[in-house]
C-alpha cells in the first residue's frame, strides 16, 4: 500500500532529464590537497598553486619544491592533461522547428594553472554550460536536414565559441564531438518515407537512364548494319560492274580476233564465194523460222522466188564489200578470167539447179 505507482514515460523521461540538468559536472582528476611538510614533489603534469598566508605565492613546478611550513599552503592542484566532459542531453529547436535531444564529449585542457584557478569558480561546469547554450544558439541558424549534413562545421563553430569565453578562464577548448541525435518519432517516420521516396526516384532515374542507353545502343546497332549494309552493296555492284566490264572486253577481244580471222579468210583466194555462200545459207536459215517465233510474219512479195532472194542478199553482200574489192583490185591486177565475180558464178549456178 506504501508503494507509488510507475510513473508514465514522458513523466520519466522529464525526471531524467531534470536529474541530468541537476546533477553537477565531474570533476577534474587530481591527487588532491597535499599538505605542506617542506619538502615536496609534485606529479608529473599537474601544477599545485600556493598560497602564502592566503594571498598567491607561485605555482610549484614538478619535480622537488620547498615550502615553509604553516606559511605556506597548497591550495588548489590543476591538472595539465587533456580533460574529456561529457555533455549532458540537452534540448533545442532547429530553424525549421524541430525540437531534438543532443548530446556531446568536450575535450579540455588547462593552459593557465593561475587563471583556471582563480578565474572562476568551476571551470568545467562553466564550460558545460557555455557548450550547451552554444549548441541551442547553433542549432537555431540550421534546418534539420543541415543539421546532419554539417555536424563537422557546428561542431567546429561550438569549439571557437567556447574559446572565445574560456580564454580568461586558462582553458582551451581542443574539440567538440556531438555523440548521438535524438529526432521525434514522427519527424523520423517522415524521415524515412522521404528517403524511401528518394530511392524510388532514384531507381526510377537509373531504369529510365538505362532505357535510354538501351534505344540509343539500338539505334546505333541499326545505324551501324545499315551502313555495313550499303557498303556491302556498293561493293557489290562494283564488282558486277568490273565483272560485266571484264566480260564485255572479253567479248570484244573474242570478236575483234573472229573479225581479224574472217578477214584473213576473205582475202585468201575463193574467200568471197564462200562468204556468198555462208550469206545464202543464212537468209534461207533465217526465213524459214519466221513463223516458229511469232504468229505475226511479214513476207515479201515474192516469197516463192528463192533465186530472187539469194540474189537479193548477195547483192547486199557485193554493194558492202565492193570499196574492198576496189583496193584490192588497185593494189593487184588480176587477169580476165578472175575478174568474173565469184558471187556472179554462184548465182549461175544456182539458176541453173533451179531450173
Amino acid at each position: 500500500a506504501g508503494l507509488r505507482p510507475a510513473p508514465s514515460p514522458p513523466q520519466h523521461s522529464q525526471q531524467l532529464q531534470r536529474v541530468a540538468r541537476l546533477a553537477p559536472a565531474p570533476c577534474r582528476w587530481n591527487s588532491g590537497l597535499p599538505m605542506n611538510i617542506g619538502v615536496l614533489f609534485v606529479p608529473q603534469q599537474e601544477a599545485w598553486v600556493v598560497e602564502r598566508m592566503g594571498k598567491f605565492h607561485r605555482i610549484l613546478e614538478p619535480g622537488l619544491n620547498f615550502l615553509i611550513p604553516l606559511l605556506d599552503r597548497i591550495r588548489y592542484v590543476q591538472s595539465l592533461k587533456e580533460i574529456v566532459i561529457n555533455v549532458p542531453e540537452q534540448s533545442a529547436v532547429t530553424l525549421d522547428n524541430v525540437t531534438l535531444q543532443i548530446d556531446g564529449v568536450l575535450y579540455l585542457r588547462v593552459m593557465d594553472p593561475y587563471k583556471a584557478s582563480y578565474g572562476v569558480e568551476d571551470p568545467e561546469y562553466a564550460v558545460t554550460q557555455l557548450a550547451q547554450t552554444t549548441m541551442r544558439s547553433e542549432l537555431g541558424k540550421l534546418s534539420l536536414d543541415r543539421v546532419f549534413r554539417e555536424r563537422e562545421s557546428l561542431n567546429a563553430s561550438i569549439v571557437d565559441a567556447i574559446n572565445q569565453a574560456s580564454d580568461c578562464w586558462g582553458i582551451r577548448c581542443l574539440r567538440y564531438e556531438i555523440k548521438d541525435i535524438h529526432v521525434p518519432p514522427r519527424v523520423k517516420e517522415s524521415m524515412q518515407m522521404q528517403v524511401e521516396a528518394e530511392r524510388r526516384k532514384r531507381a526510377t532515374v537509373l531504369e529510365s537512364e538505362g532505357t535510354r542507353e538501351s534505344a540509343i545502343n539500338v539505334a546505333e546497332g541499326q545505324k551501324q548494319a545499315q551502313i555495313l549494309a550499303s557498303e556491302a552493296e556498293k561493293a557489290e555492284q562494283i564488282n558486277k560492274a568490273a565483272g560485266e566490264a571484264n566480260a564485255m572486253l572479253v567479248k570484244a577481244r573474242a570478236k575483234a580476233e573472229a573479225i581479224q580471222l574472217l578477214a584473213a579468210a576473205l582475202a585468201q583466194q575463193h574467200g568471197n564465194a564462200a562468204a556468198s555462200l555462208s550469206v545464202a545459207e543464212q537468209y534461207v536459215n533465217a526465213f524459214s523460222k519466221i513463223a516458229k517465233d511469232s504468229n505475226t510474219v511479214l513476207l515479201p512479195a515474192n516469197t516463192g522466188d528463192v533465186t530472187n532472194m539469194v540474189a537479193q542478199a548477195l547483192g547486199i553482200y557485193t554493194t558492202l564489200t565492193k570499196p574492198q574489192a576496189v583496193k584490192t583490185q588497185d593494189e593487184m591486177p588480176r587477169t580476165h578470167e578472175d575478174s568474173q565475180s565469184p558471187a556472179t558464178e554462184v548465182l549461175k549456178a544456182e539458176q541453173g539447179s533451179s531450173s
